[in-house]
């Protein structure tokens, strides 16, 4: 399953660098998000408020990503990927490649949105926790919305669907985010922020059983 798996992140790769403009209208999104939070806001000191806003265009940046996992495959394709490998390979690979790419997009838009936002807030932010937040975040990001994405692909609307059925999935998520990344900006220790850890690898392990177990019914149709 593994080679299999591997196949279809180098394939995705592939086709991801075939189509540049795809990725790059995501990047672009993110880059025209922190300006006009910029144009309106100049510097933000508080950090609840910087905090919840790059979470914020982070979600809809991942949203946007994660919806072409499955839509950009066409029926043939799919059809074709059937025959070569298993549905439980598929949806590991494209967990993964999804989770490379908003690793890449969390980390690139946090540089960007601290160097016009303003770094005030991160004066006193305790970076190894933070560093893991936005790991974890991304991860979990990907992951979930994977699922989704393959169960919107399924229907004509599938960035209608994106919205309908991931939004009540990830605002958990990203509840924990918000609060774990906060306490470590203002530089809380880690001991309180363990939980916070714990939740997000819990719900990175439950996204990948339900995935496993779940994507397999859905790829026979």
């Amino acid at each position: 399953m593994w080679s299999e798996a591997k196949a279809i992140i180098a394939k995705d790769l592939r086709m991801e660098w075939r189509q540049r403009h795809a990725i790059g209208s995501v990047f672009l999104y993110i880059i025209a998000s922190v300006f006009v939070a910029y144009l309106g806001f100049r510097q933000i000191a508080s950090v609840p408020v910087w905090n919840a806003l790059f979470w914020i265009i982070v979600l809809f940046a991942a949203f946007n990503a994660a919806s072409r996992s499955f839509a950009s495959e066409s029926a043939g394709r799919r059809l074709y990927l059937y025959s070569l490998a298993s549905a439980e390979a598929v949806v590991i690979g494209k967990m993964v490649y999804n989770a490379i790419l908003l690793l890449v997009m969390v980390f690139v838009g946090f540089a960007i949105y601290a160097l016009m936002l303003g770094t005030s807030p991160l004066a006193e932010a305790n970076w190894g926790a933070l560093i893991l937040a936005l790991a974890l975040g991304a991860i979990g990001l990907a992951f979930t919305l994977t699922l989704v994405s393959a169960l919107a692909s399924q229907t004509d609307n599938n960035l209608g669907m994106m919205a309908i059925l991931g939004l009540p999935v990830i605002l958990p998520l990203l509840l924990i985010l918000m609060r774990f990344s906060k306490n470590a900006i203002d530089g809380i220790a880690w001991s309180v922020n363990a939980i916070y850890a714990w939740q997000l690898l819990a719900v990175l392990l439950l996204s990948v059983g339900l995935s496993y177990i779940l994507f397999p019914y859905l790829w026979r149709e």
